[in-house]
C-alpha cells in the first residue's frame, strides 16, 4: 500500500496512536505543535534574508524540511522499536559521532573562529548535536547497570565520555559541551551513583569551563557584556540589545506574524540562536506565555513518565531527554531575554539547523517510547507465588 512508506513521515497521524498511553499520545502531538509554531517562526525569521541573500525567501526553510523528514523518519523509527533494539545500535552510532567530532578538529569548516561542521554534499553534519540522543541512550544504559557491570566496561564507556566533552570543548564549544555533560551528570545523580564521585566529577567539569575561558577570550567577553551589554552597545553587547529590543517591542499581542521589524538586518543570528526574538516580538507577551505553557506541560510529562517507569534505564531516558529538549529550551530563552550570558545553543524544533532539528526529533522518540513501555502491565510468571487473600 502507497500509506506503508509514507506513514514513516507523518508519524503523528498514525492510527496506532489510539492504543498508545496517554501520557505518549499527548507528548506525540505536543511536539507536533512544537515543531509546526517552531517551522512557521523559522520562515518569518529567515524570509527576508532569503529574499536579500538567496533572492527565495523559503530558502532556509526548504533546507530546514531535510532535516524535518529524516527526523521524522528517525522518530517514527523509535517510537516503533523496543528499546532493547536500540540498545544494540546506540554504541555503534555513537562511537561514529565521536569519530567524526574528532575529524572536525582536522578537517571541519571553520565559521567564526569554530570547527564544529563536516562539509557533505551541499549541507554540514555537526556529530556535537547529532551525539545528543545516543549520549542520553548509552549513559542511560551504563548508570542503570552500574553495579552489576565490570570495572573494565565502565571504565572504557566513561573514557568515551570523556572523549566526547574534550572533542566538543576543543572546537572550541563551551555551551554544547556544558550541555552535555551536565546531561550525562544528572542522569548519573537519578541512578543514585556515589555523591562523593559525582561531586569530584562536577569539580573537574567546572575546572575545565574556567579553563576554556581564559584560554578562548571571546568566551569571556561574552559573559561581560551579559552582565552590562549598552557597555559596549556598538560591539559584544550589541547583539543583546536588539535581542531585548524585539522582545520589548512585542507589547502583550506582539506586532503580528511576519511583521517584526528587528529581524530586518538589525538582529543578528535571528535565525538560529535568537529566534526567540523574533517569535516574541511578532506573538508578544501571550505568545510567549502559550509557549512556556507548551514546554512546561512537556516537562511536566516527562517527568511523570521518569516517575512512572518501573525500568531503571527507561526513568534515565526520560530525564536526559527533559535536560536536553526543555532544558536547552529555557537557556535559549535566557540568553534571548538577557537573563543568562549568550551561549550558541538553538532552540528545539525552532532554530535553523539541519542537525538540531534532527536530533530533537530523535529525543522526542525515546522520550516516547519510553512513555509506551512504562504504560505496559507488569509480567507476572505463572508459577509465582501468590499469596493467600
Amino acid at each position: 500500500m502507497l500509506w506503508q512508506p509514507l506513514r514513516y513521515l507523518v508519524p503523528f497521524f498514525v492510527p496506532k496512536v489510539r492504543t498508545w498511553t496517554w501520557e505518549a499520545r499527548l507528548l506525540n502531538w505536543l511536539t507536533c505543535v512544537w515543531l509546526l509554531v517552531g517551522l512557521a517562526t523559522l520562515v518569518s525569521a529567515s524570509y527576508h534574508e532569503g529574499i536579500v541573500e538567496y533572492s527565495d525567501g523559503l530558502y532556509t526553510f526548504k533546507r530546514q524540511m531535510v532535516g524535518v523528514i529524516i527526523g521524522l523518519v528517525g522518530f517514527n523509527f523509535i517510537t516503533h522499536k523496543p528499546l532493547r533494539q536500540i540498545f544494540k545500535i546506540t554504541p555503534f552510532l555513537l562511537c561514529c559521532c565521536l569519530v567524526m567530532i574528532i575529524l572536525t578538529s582536522f578537517i571541519g569548516t571553520e565559521v567564526n573562529g569554530a570547527k564544529r561542521w563536516l562539509p557533505i554534499g551541499g549541507f554540514s553534519i555537526q556529530p556535537s548535536e547529532l551525539i545528543k540522543p545516543f549520549l542520553v541512550v548509552q549513559s542511560a544504559y551504563l548508570f542503570a547497570k552500574w553495579k552489576q557491570l565490570e570495572t573494565s566496561f565502565k571504565i572504557t564507556w566513561l573514557a568515551i565520555f570523556a572523549s566526547v566533552l574534550a572533542g566538543i570543548i576543543l572546537q572550541p564549544n563551551l555551551s554544547t559541551t556544558a550541555l552535555c555533560g551536565m546531561s550525562i551528570w544528572l542522569i548519573a545523580l537519578a541512578a543514585d551513583l556515589p555523591l562523593v564521585q559525582l561531586l569530584s566529577v562536577a569539580f573537574g567539569g567546572l575546572s575545565a569551563a574556567v579553563l576554556s575561558i581564559y584560554v578562548n577570550t571571546y568566551q569571556l567577553e561574552r559573559i561581560i557584556s551579559f552582565l552590562n551589554p549598552w557597555q559596549d552597545a556598538k560591539g559584544h553587547g550589541y547583539q543583546l540589545i536588539q535581542s531585548l529590543l524585539a522582545v520589548a517591542s512585542g507589547g502583550w499581542s506582539g506586532s503580528g506574524f511576519g511583521l517584526s521589524q528587528q529581524k530586518l538586518s538589525y538582529l543578528p543570528i535571528r535565525t538560529t540562536d535568537f529566534i526567540f526574538s523574533v517569535y516574541a516580538e511578532e506573538f508578544g507577551f501571550i505568545g510567549c506565555i502559550l509557549l512556556l505553557i507548551l514546554i512546561l506541560s512537556y516537562s511536566a510529562i516527562a517527568l511523570r513518565v521518569a516517575l512512572k517507569s518501573r525500568n531503571t534505564i527507561q526513568r534515565l531516558i526520560a530525564i536526559g531527554v527533559m535536560v536536553f529538549l526543555v532544558g536547552q529550551s529555557f537557556i535559549n530563552i535566557g540568553v534571548a531575554t538577557g537573563s543568562l550570558p549568550t551561549t550558541g545553543l538553538p532552540l528545539p524544533f525552532f532554530s535553523y539547523g539541519v542537525n538540531s532539528i534532527i536530533a530533537s526529533l530523535i529525543l522526542a522518540g525515546l522520550l516516547i517510547r519510553v512513555a509506551r513501555e512504562s504504560g505496559r502491565a507488569q509480567i507476572i510468571p505463572y508459577n509465582a507465588h501468590v499469596p493467600p487473600q
